[in-house]
């Protein structure tokens, strides 16, 4: 059986399908919850509600968010002798990296849509805004399912060398803390880091903490070549290390 579809099938009884949903839906209605207690209309229409949904999404939950599912998909694989069938199994361990890695970034990417479509029904159902959300927003979204690529694959390998449910977690917590405290000071510089390529992705456009509020080719083309270089380099770098551990004592 083929790698991906071996980890497709796993997910059909999946806790990961919770998180998918109900983080982005959770974080969505705790933005708009104050003006839906107070019954007042958001100033600015879908910029407003997209705001308070991304604004603290991308600092942190985010990237929380790709570890859970992380620790999800590898999971099974730490129980029991598990881990050897995998390893004895005539895939290579190039396909088992990008089988789990791709397997995660998709759970990511719809998560994402499901953010959007979150804003997309408060704004309607809650707010009655008129029209639709900007398509600048729609843009965003697109570009954050590419942007997360890289954390997937980062969470996806730290998932694989701990047994640990937690620890992976932990580390995408810490590091997505650092990562925005990087990209104040540094700017486009910090987007090597997976964590603050996938926060400065989320709040690209918003002017609220690491950004300037207008969305630029090169904000745009620097986040492009920083998803493609870092899935590239983390994908080898996780084969190289899943190479040397064929087995577990």
């Amino acid at each position: 059986m083929d790698a991906l579809t071996a980890e497709l099938i796993k997910l059909k009884r999946s806790l990961a399908w919770p998180i998918v949903i109900g983080l982005p839906v959770v974080l969505v209605l705790a933005g708009a919850a104050t003006q839906l207690a107070d019954g007042t209309t958001p100033e600015d229409g879908w910029d407003t509600v997209w705001l308070q949904s991304v604004g603290f999404y991308g600092l942190f939950p985010l990237a929380v968010g790709i570890a859970v599912l992380g620790s999800l998909v590898w999971r099974v694989e730490h129980r029991g002798s598990n881990w050897n069938a995998l390893m004895s199994s005539p895939a290579s361990s190039l396909r088992i990296v990008v089988a789990k890695a791709a397997v995660i970034a998709g759970l990511t990417a719809l998560m994402q849509i499901i953010l959007y479509l979150s804003v997309l029904a408060i704004g309607k159902l809650a707010f009655s805004l008129e029209g639709m959300p900007d398509s600048q927003h729609l843009s965003i979204t697109a570009l954050l399912v590419v942007a997360t690529v890289p954390a997937a694959v980062l969470q996806s390998g730290l998932s694989m060398l701990m047994r640990s449910f937690a620890v992976p977690i932990a580390v995408a917590l810490l590091a997505s803390g650092f990562s925005t405290a990087a990209l104040m000071v540094a700017g486009n510089a910090a987007l090597v880091s997976p964590y603050g390529l996938a926060t400065r992705t989320a709040l690209l456009g918003t002017g609220s903490f690491v950004d300037e509020g207008t969305i630029t080719g090169g904000d745009v083309a620097a986040i492009l070549i920083a998803a493609a270089l870092g899935t590239v380099v983390l994908v080898l770098c996780t084969t190289a290390v899943l190479e040397h551990r064929d087995t577990r004592v």
